[in-house]
């Protein structure tokens, strides 16, 4: 049997980020570039991505890759994770192989008429439990990316990563094909009844393991609902991983629902994925 799962104290804030989060002096820079996509899999529905490739990738060996839900708040270099410098970083510093950033925004249907605004799509392809959107990334985004950029076709060398209904995103797309994708980071996850998550912790613990290896970040100040609670959804699903005999770290803080602590644990989590 595995350990008891304890309840941790809440590690409290303020949450602000480190160096590994900062440009610093004569480490390489990657490179991001914006691309537009309208999709077959959600019809009807466009979308901007940026593929990050850092400066040590050669095609010579396939890169490694993590694609990140809500694309642009992660690759914000300016934002509460700014993911490419701590790729760079990482990459120098070789706790991280040499990794390909996909930075997948949610869909939207374009204004059906002047004046009217484009409607998101990002509730049903981030909530919902299926492996729509596992087939998007694998039969539409990967392929596009991959017919630039040599990337790696084993699950181990494959993560995902997204906050809120992005962190219950990156889960389902593991659980749906473990056998492409074996690493997951969620912050302040949305493991609530939005769209029937609030099930995983108990699929979790009555289905054999699978190979993915999880590092969820929860807060104790996150939201409080008619969906469900997000602190307690989070803690329930560490229980549930600890249960069921994952590898899995669950760093619990007292933030809100925001990217903030995601990121000062995003270096941390990434070396510690990878590790």
């Amino acid at each position: 049997m595995p350990d008891k799962f304890v309840i941790p104290s809440p590690k409290p804030g303020p949450y602000v980020l480190g160096p590994d989060s900062q440009r610093q002096p004569d480490v390489p820079r990657g490179a991001v570039t914006k691309m537009e996509w309208r999709s077959t899999i959600f019809p009807g529905t466009w979308r901007d991505y940026y593929v990050y490739v850092p400066a040590q990738y050669t095609p010579e060996s396939p890169a490694n890759v993590m694609i990140f839900q809500d694309g642009w708040a992660y690759a914000n270099e300016e934002g509460d994770v700014r993911a490419p410098i701590v790729f760079d970083n990482l990459i120098h510093q070789r706790r991280l192989p040499v990794t390909l950033g996909i930075f997948v925004n949610p869909g939207y249907f374009p204004p059906v008429a002047e004046g009217k605004e484009p409607v998101s799509n990002r509730s049903f392809e981030y909530d919902t439990l299926s492996d729509q959107y596992s087939r998007f990334i694998l039969e539409e985004i990967l392929p596009a990316v991959g017919g630039q950029y040599r990337l790696t076709q084993d699950a181990r060398g494959r993560g995902l990563c997204g906050a809120s209904s992005g962190g219950i995103c990156s889960w389902t797309v593991a659980w749906e094909r473990p056998d492409a994708f074996s690493k997951v980071i969620s912050h302040v996850g949305s493991f609530a009844d939005i769209r029937g998550g609030h099930v995983y912790p108990t699929l979790i613990r009555k289905t054999p393991p699978k190979p993915i290896r999880v590092f969820l970040q929860a807060g104790s100040n996150d939201l409080d609902r008619a969906w469900g609670n997000w602190p307690l959804a989070n803690l329930e699903m560490a229980a549930a991983l600890n249960f069921a005999g994952y590898d899995y770290r669950l760093e619990y803080g007292d933030g809100a629902h925001d990217y903030k602590h995601g990121g000062v644990t995003l270096p941390e989590s990434l070396a510690w994925l990878w590790r």
